[in-house]
């Protein structure tokens, strides 16, 4: 038994490993193919379950990958989309002139923002 966890260990060695983009991809294929196994239409249950698969095969690749920072990337784009949509006391906006992501208070209606990076001054309604 040690010698099987082990060679598993040395196996993911240097591979990226789970996050918390992987888990919601696998969540995903996993509804998809439980949805698709009530759909009466074997045209649209064909769809889903691929669907389903072509993610869990994703995740598994996700995974399994040695380009660590393409997939720490990948997860900080989707954990910065969330913190966005979750983020209910602030709007995000980017300065027009260097693209810098700005963070406002929400409701205090035409507000003018002044980038921190670059100076740039630009009006918004928040």
């Amino acid at each position: 038994m040690n010698r099987i966890r082990q060679a598993l260990q040395r196996f993911m060695a240097g591979r990226y490993g789970t996050d918390k983009l992987n888990t919601y991809i696998l969540g995903l294929g996993l509804i998809l193919c439980l949805v698709s196994m009530f759909v009466p239409v074997t045209a649209v249950n064909l769809v889903l379950t691929a669907i389903s698969y072509a993610l869990m095969i994703w995740a598994i690749f996700r995974t399994l990958s040695r380009n660590t920072y393409r997939r720490y990337q990948e997860n900080r784009r989707f954990l910065m989309f969330f913190d966005r949509i979750k983020d209910r006391e602030h709007r995000y906006y980017d300065c027009p002139k260097c693209r810098q992501l700005v963070r406002v208070p929400r409701g205090k209606g035409k507000i003018m923002i002044t980038c921190p990076k670059c100076g740039e001054k630009f009006t918004k309604r928040t």
